[in-house]
């Protein structure tokens, strides 16, 4: 039953993954927040589940440090006395490739859970022969 556990651990992890670098695109150009400020991309903490037999669970998320881009775009309404305009710090390039990871992993632990499932099936019918 482990298998089943780990493999459910890790498509919920990484449908957390997907659900933030969805929001990350969403907001890719969001100059203001109510928080003030351009959106800054967030980023998922995994963590290895303590005390089990395996898995990750999700134990946050994380603020990316980096840099708001910074555009020159005097007419903007949310440019600044020099006339830039502090875009999010998302890259969509590397959410593109965050996203086909996110999904490829999705898709193994997919995998791993039926091909678990087939084997405790098998299991299941060899004790009835």
């Amino acid at each position: 039953m482990d298998a089943f556990d780990i493999s459910a651990s890790g498509l919920s992890a990484q449908r957390a993954r997907l659900d933030i670098i969805a929001e990350n695109i969403a907001n890719v150009e969001t100059t203001r927040t109510p928080g003030g400020g351009p959106y800054r991309r967030l980023q998922p903490v995994f963590a290895s589940r303590a005390g089990r037999s395996g898995g990750v669970e999700t134990v946050g998320i994380a603020v990316d440090p980096g840099d708001p881009r910074r555009v020159y775009q005097p007419g903007h309404p949310d440019a600044d006395r020099d006339g830039f305009v502090a875009y999010p710090n998302v890259n969509i390039v590397e959410e593109m490739v965050d996203l086909v990871s996110a999904t490829r992993s999705y898709e193994a632990n997919a995998a791993a859970y039926n091909a678990a499932k087939t084997m405790a099936q098998r299991a299941l019918d060899l004790g009835r022969a």
